[in-house]
């Protein structure tokens, strides 16, 4: 049976924030504000720009309130925010962040170890960030870590994902994210937890955030496309992780995912070449290898241009 997957996805570029904050070379505000208007211009619709939450536990994300003061956010962007607790709305009301994301892990044993209460308990305290982000006309939307796998946990039940989207919706959040931040995610569970959610929870709309820890992530993606999901989160050279989670670094690719899709002719509606300039500044910045194919290889179209005719026959000819 022939697959079929949609023809237009939105994709969220989240390296400024999931990318950065397991790096241990700082961007200064300027350089942060720089690359994300440059991801904007680049054609991304939705940019994760960083997080409210303390200095002390990710150093890296200190500066958010200034990143969204000193960028031009481009009309029809979403800039969004990860918050923690209601002070993380209030920092997004003081810095002008028009979207927020709670997070929960699926984790039953790494919340309970930490919180002292359920994952489906932890998002029923949301409600009074729910409010207030309304109240300021901030979008809200929730997210799902682990929900594909846990260090902490044998397996994790998708009644236990269904019991947490359900406390999302009864605080009133319809717009969540399915977060792999373990990277244990493989193509035929995500598929059927997406066929599943989806199927049960139609007023919802969906999000895909998957690592390539163990080199699954483009492949889980391509499950979630065949599973008619259409919105996803990625990083700019592939770079980030998990600090929390052993071993869970690298997010997929964005140049990665943009190549796919316009091998396979669904429209993104992102500049590939500019992503890709942008992905290569990263890169140096950083210093270090970084887990994407496209900046190793290049695109599929400009190796096939050049090739030099005679090779291409020679080798042709030597099969």
């Amino acid at each position: 049976m022939a697959l079929t997957y949609p023809k237009k996805i939105r994709i969220c570029e989240v390296g400024p924030r999931d990318g950065m904050q397991n790096e241990k070379k700082m961007m200064t505000t300027e350089e942060k504000a720089r690359y994300i208007e440059e991801i904007a211009d680049a054609g991304f619709p939705v940019i994760e720009v960083g997080s409210f939450v303390s200095p002390k536990a990710v150093p890296q994300m200190a500066n958010t309130d200034d990143v969204f003061r000193s960028i031009r956010q481009k009309e029809g962007v979403e800039y969004r925010a990860l918050i923690a607790n209601l002070r993380g709305v209030d920092r997004a009301i003081a810095c002008g962040c028009k979207k927020v994301k709670l997070n929960v892990s699926a984790s039953v044993a790494h919340n309970l170890a930490n919180l002292n209460c359920t994952p489906a308990e932890s998002v029923a305290r949301f409600k009074e960030c729910v409010e207030k982000a309304k109240e300021n006309q901030i979008g809200i939307s929730g997210s799902i870590s682990m929900a594909f796998g846990s260090p902490w946990d044998k397996e994790i039940r998708i009644e236990t994902v269904c019991r947490i989207i359900e406390a999302y919706m009864a605080v009133g959040i319809r717009e969540i994210s399915l977060s792999d931040a373990s990277g244990m995610a493989y193509p035929s569970q995500v598929a059927a937890i997406c066929h599943t959610v989806r199927e049960k929870y139609p007023d919802v709309s969906w999000w895909l955030h998957f690592h390539n820890t163990r080199g699954l992530g483009i492949a889980n993606i391509l499950a979630g496309l065949s599973e008619g999901f259409t919105q996803f989160d990625t990083s700019f050279a592939g770079v980030g992780g998990c600090p929390f989670v052993p071993g869970a670094a690298g997010n997929v690719s964005s140049e990665d995912v943009v190549h796919m899709c316009a091998e396979m002719g669904i429209e993104t509606g992102i500049d590939l070449d500019r992503l890709m300039e942008i992905s290569h500044h990263v890169a140096s910045f950083l210093g270090h290898p970084t887990d994407s194919y496209l900046l190793r290889a290049g695109k599929a179209s400009d190796l096939i241009r050049e090739v030099p005719t005679r090779q291409a026959k020679n080798h042709t000819q030597s099969k």
